[in-house]
């Protein structure tokens, strides 16, 4: 099915979202990749507040390169999730509604994001240049150091994922390789 979703997104519209769906984002999404997620975790271990709210937020995995004049942003294309799983269930627990990334996931991660009622989705790898199109602003808002890893507040319009993940605990990387999987 093909969706259209304004984010940050309602944990109801999260829920109803099936694996396999097509969706275009467009409203706000932020950037965090390793570096950022590492300095999070350590502020929360402080008992710090985070620099951006994650509640009802979709945080999606991607360096980009530099921008092209004229440009809000360079290649845009997402990173491998995985490297994010430890720090991922603890991020949906307070209230995340959603990631962007691309490969698998752990268990934990996928648990979490049932019992949040939350959504994992991919984009397409490879297709950065592509995908920075969909985004009309890009803004550094924390970690400013980290360079590319620096968490951006990003305005994207139509920005086009898939769900892998779902609230009713399906997952697209196994029930594709079911569906196409030749039988000798």
């Amino acid at each position: 099915m093909e969706r259209h979703i304004t984010v940050p997104m309602s944990r109801e519209e999260a829920k109803n979202l099936k694996a396999g769906d097509y969706v275009y984002l467009s409203g706000i999404l932020y950037t965090a990749r390793d570096a950022a997620h590492k300095r999070m975790e350590e502020a929360l271990e402080r008992g710090e507040k985070l620099p951006i709210s994650v509640k009802d937020h979709v945080i999606y995995y991607m360096g980009p390169s530099p921008a092209r004049q004229g440009r809000p942003i360079g290649s845009a294309g997402p990173t491998t999730a995985s490297r994010m799983d430890k720090y991922t269930p603890r991020l949906l627990d307070m209230g995340m509604i959603g990631m962007i990334g691309k490969g698998k996931r752990s268990k934990e991660v996928l648990d979490a994001v049932v019992r949040n009622g939350a959504v994992y989705f991919a984009a397409v790898g490879g297709a950065g240049a592509l995908l920075s199109q969909r985004i009309k602003k890009a803004v550094v808002i924390a970690y400013e150091d980290l360079g590319t890893e620096a968490i951006r507040k990003l305005e994207v319009e139509n920005f086009p994922v898939i769900v892998v993940a779902d609230a009713q605990g399906n997952n697209l990387y196994d029930t594709a390789v079911k569906q196409y999987r030749r039988e000798e």
